[in-house]
């Protein structure tokens, strides 16, 4: 019975630190998946925007003058821009105002690779028509409910009347709970203070067989300095390095696993070191019996292996109810992959291999003589 309840208390601490870890991965990968998601909708084979970028929840403007520079290049087929702003909305149920990312675009011209939009984009030519995101989170009210029902709803946004007539799919953020998306003209109504020759975002549209970084290094040589030419690729790692290297949330989750970890091989080597005190005499024995260092080694290490197969299960299982029950609460792309399930379980032998080696030194202090 004792050895049944040490090795459940052996498991469920090494299922801890595994949950732990796991808990950690899964919200880092979510924050990365989240901030890069517009990235990846842009509809654009290279992306402009001012030479100070850094995100693009915080990106500035630049002139709209050097898109039609863009169009002079013979292997560029079409350009469009974005406005992009913080802006309030209203929900209509509480009367309470909270921020939401507002998108401006040109209804005529390319913006976000969402099925829905190019399905409703003719309804963003009316001023004061707008599109609401369905993955916002309930906060906003149940607008997407009501637009399934009615077809389009009255909504505040800024402290004005809007029209949203339609429904569209990109998620929230660690940035934004929300998305709105309007025309361009809407979108200067919404903020008188915004000029319409200032731009958020520029999109470019090659032309079939144009190399795209070639055409960047073209662009980027020709045109003026002050603003930065990304292909699609690159422009979605300059969010991620933004994320990884200037936020604080990125750090604390990657503390988080290191922490785990330790916590892991504390926990490991607590219980294999009580484990090889309560039995010295038996491998003192052994000794004396003449069995050597690798045989003393073998059998620890998979005692480890074995506490790390049956601590990483329960730890999984529950990771994954972990995972669902962060995903209702907070809408963000938090799952279980089968590669940050690799990863854990690796971490988990090494962990307890690692805890093996230093609970080795007391194994290998077992004297015969001190059993004869």
């Amino acid at each position: 019975m004792k050895e049944k309840t040490r090795l459940a208390v052996a498991v469920a601490g090494i299922a801890f630190a595994d949950i732990l870890i796991f808990v950690q991965m899964g919200f880092e990968a979510s924050l990365y998946t989240s901030a890069t998601k517009a990235n990846k909708m842009l509809d654009g084979d290279l992306i402009v925007v001012d030479r100070q970028f850094q995100s693009l929840s915080t990106t500035k403007s630049f002139s709209r003058d050097r898109l039609y520079q863009v169009l002079s290049y013979s292997g560029v087929k079409s350009v469009s821009s974005i406005y992009t702003g913080m802006g309030q909305w209203k929900n209509a149920q509480t009367d309470i105002n909270r921020a939401i990312m507002i998108w401006g675009i040109e209804p005529d011209g390319a913006s976000f690779k969402l099925p829905e939009l190019r399905r409703n984009a003719s309804e963003l030519k009316l001023l004061n028509s707008a599109l609401f995101d369905l993955a916002s989170r309930p906060e906003y009210g149940n607008v997407a409910e009501s637009i399934q029902k009615q077809g389009q709803i009255e909504a505040s946004l800024n402290r004005r009347d809007v029209l949203v007539s339609g429904l569209f799919n990109l998620g929230t953020s660690f940035t934004a709970d929300g998305n709105v998306i309007v025309g361009d003209s809407t979108f200067l109504r919404l903020f008188p203070g915004r000029q319409a020759y200032e731009v958020d975002v520029g999109l470019i549209q090659l032309k079939p067989g144009v190399n795209p970084i070639s055409m960047r290094a073209q662009l980027s040589m020709g045109l003026p300095k002050d603003i930065k030419i990304f292909t699609k690729e690159e422009f979605v790692a300059a969010e991620r390095h933004y994320v990884e290297s200037g936020g604080t949330i990125g750090f604390i989750f990657g503390l988080g696993v290191i922490v785990g970890f330790i916590v892991g091989i504390v926990i490991v080597y607590q219980i294999l070191y009580t484990d090889v005190a309560n039995h010295l005499p038996e491998y003192a024995t052994l000794k004396a019996m003449g069995y050597g260092d690798k045989y003393f080694i073998g059998v620890l290490m998979q005692e480890a292996l074995l506490l790390a197969a049956f601590g990483f299960i329960p730890g999984y299982l529950v990771s994954v109810g972990i995972y669902q029950i962060a995903y209702v609460a907070t809408l963000l792309p938090i799952g279980m992959t089968v590669e940050r399930a690799v990863h854990v379980f690796l971490l988990t032998v090494v962990m307890c291999t690692f805890s093996g080696a230093i609970a080795l030194g007391k194994l290998q202090s077992a004297d015969p003589a001190d059993v004869f």
